[in-house]
């Protein structure tokens, strides 16, 4: 197999070396546009031509021709884009194409924020098929591998990876309870993480501000991201505080890199709650000062100034240990409801608990799995607690019993002067931390962040083009070249003869998002074309059908040691 691959990348790199006057065939080739390579160097104009899946040609003024040929001229041609923080992994499921990334120029998936759909206990399977939402779908899989394969196997329009998340790898030995693990069964969760990465998993991906992820201390996942670092892979992480505690929990992500020799990551830098702010730079100052002393720390964001997570990251956490099951029987007690709305009125959980108390109208419903309840999609908490008669924090209480779920919402709570600075950032790249939708189907049963439809348009469009945040050449390097590095992946994420041919061609002009919280469903304008290895996913702005998208595995794979 590996001989017909090296013969195969000979073949292009002969094909790439052309001469003028000798008729080279390719499969496709895209004529006359500015050239952004992912490098982050000067745009030249140029050809880009590919042969079978890869890249087989890169420059001036191609000789040969190809069996098809793409007017590129006004557009720019780069590399396609990573989604580092990609929730799509139930969306593909039900609708494989991936249009509102695929209409961004996302051509890789990477999922596993915490949590990873797999590895799986029965008991796991079990609760992961009772707790769906509007998206119902057959477990028919146990490990992460065996899951990226089945979407693979499926037909997807993008490529697929993810980190094995901590959080799943603690439920499988722990369950959902705050206990810490006993060394028997710390040396069980190692194993999974190895076998795992030897899958093609890319690290250890954790959630720390959510139960049951918050339970796990910071030896428990040095543990964990060792394993990892050891198979060449990642520790990355939504971190345990990003309000008052932030500083300290970038200095315990730094911590666990040190301790495990794992790259790693800050899922969605930001600083939230007005009140924190003004910590930007000294959150800055921590990652730089981590980078300066040999240590690969980097960030990833989405290019908003509101989140959107559930309920739960308002609520206090002792309340919800044991799954949601547990949760929504505490707060039917009336003591122990009494207790966890009294710490959320006295400011002691977090700063979503403090617009969920005093700044309802800030906190948007976005999803429900209870039917009864979905009119209330698109209104404020506030709207819902004067329907209902009730205080913001009882409303938020009774909605989640009567969902039997954390419901998705949005929380503006963020600073629009702080996004701008953190999207100039060398050692930034973007995830949507969201899902890949279509506005049809079961995707209109919820609403959603604007960010799912537009978070990679606006760095292009926005930020790049019209605040001058960035230049386009270094919002490219930071959409495709510098997250395909980050995870280790030599062969993406740069417009290079050898490479797999993922390649996007846009308006520089018109590139835009279009979605607002008022119309979040609405897909970007201005990607022109897709390529997904070396087929055709996007043309002319409309979705091909096709779904030539890859189990992209990580640098462990079928490499990592056997756990010791």
């Amino acid at each position: 197999m590996r001989l017909k691959l090296w013969i195969g990348l000979a073949a292009a790199l002969l094909a790439g070396c052309a001469t003028p006057g000798r008729e080279a065939r390719y499969d496709v080739v895209l004529r006359g546009g500015t050239i952004y390579d992912g490098s982050g160097g000067a745009p030249f104009t140029g050809d880009v031509g590919i042969k079978a899946d890869r890249i087989a040609y890169v420059g001036p003024r191609l000789a040969g021709r190809g069996a098809r040929e793409v007017d590129a001229r006004g557009l720019a041609v780069a590399p396609g884009f990573v989604n580092m923080l990609s929730w799509a992994n139930e969306a593909l499921i039900a609708d494989p194409k991936s249009q509102g990334d695929i209409r961004q120029g996302v051509t890789l998936e990477v999922m596993g924020e915490g949590e990873s759909m797999g590895p799986w206990s029965d008991e796991m399977k079990r609760l992961e098929a009772q707790r769906q939402g509007d998206i119902r779908y057959p477990i028919e899989w146990t490990t992460l591998g065996e899951y990226l394969d089945h979407l693979q196997r499926k037909g997807v329009s993008t490529n697929v990876a993810s980190f094995v998340g901590a959080t799943t790898v603690r439920v499988h030995e722990l369950g959902e309870r705050d206990v810490d693990p006993t060394p028997a069964q710390l040396d069980r969760m190692r194993p999974l993480v190895r076998e795992a990465m030897n899958e093609g998993a890319m690290g250890v991906g954790s959630s720390l501000i959510y139960a049951p992820a918050y339970f796990a201390e910071t030896p428990e996942l040095t543990a964990l991201a060792r394993e990892a670092a050891s198979c060449g892979g990642m520790y990355i992480s939504h971190i345990r505080d990003e309000g008052p505690k932030l500083l300290d929990a970038i200095d315990e992500l730094v911590t666990i890199s040190a301790g495990s020799g794992a790259p790693a990551e800050i899922y969605h830098f930001k600083q939230s709650g007005k009140s924190n702010w003004g910590k930007l730079e000294d959150a800055v100052a921590r990652v730089e000062a981590a980078r300066a002393r040999g240590l690969r720390i980097t960030a990833d964001m989405y290019t908003y100034a509101v989140s959107s997570t559930g309920l739960d990251a308002a609520m206090p956490l002792w309340i919800q240990e044991g799954g949601i099951e547990a949760w929504v029987a505490r707060l039917k007690d009336p003591a122990l409801r009494r207790k966890a709305l009294a710490e959320m009125r006295e400011g002691r959980v977090s700063e979503n608990g403090d617009l969920v108390v005093r700044e309802p109208s800030k906190v948007l419903l976005l999803g429900f799995k209870n039917p009864a309840l979905k009119p209330l999609t698109g209104k404020t908490l506030e709207e819902a607690a004067r329907e209902r008669g009730k205080s913001p924090e009882e409303t938020a209480a009774d909605l989640i019993v009567e969902d039997n779920s954390r419901i998705q919402v949005a929380y503006f709570s963020m600073s629009e002067d702080n996004v701008r600075r953190e999207v100039a950032l060398p050692w930034m790249s973007f995830g949507s931390d969201a899902s890949s939708q279509a506005p049809e189907g079961v995707f209109l049963k919820s609403s959603t962040h604007p960010r799912a439809y537009g978070n990679f348009a606006r760095v292009l469009g926005r930020f790049a083009r019209d605040e001058r945040a960035l230049t386009l050449q270094e919002a490219v390097r930071r959409l495709a070249a510098l997250p395909a590095s980050n995870l280790g992946l030599r062969d993406r994420g740069m417009l290079k003869v050898g490479n797999y041919a993922d390649v996007v061609a846009f308006d520089p002009a018109t590139i835009r998002d279009n979605a607002t919280f008022a119309r979040p469903q609405v897909y970007a304008t201005g990607m022109r074309h897709v390529f997904v290895n070396g087929v055709q996913v996007l043309e002319d702005g409309e979705h091909t059908g096709a779904t030539p998208g890859r189990f992209v595995r990580g640098p462990g794979w079928n490499r990592c040691p056997a756990a010791r």
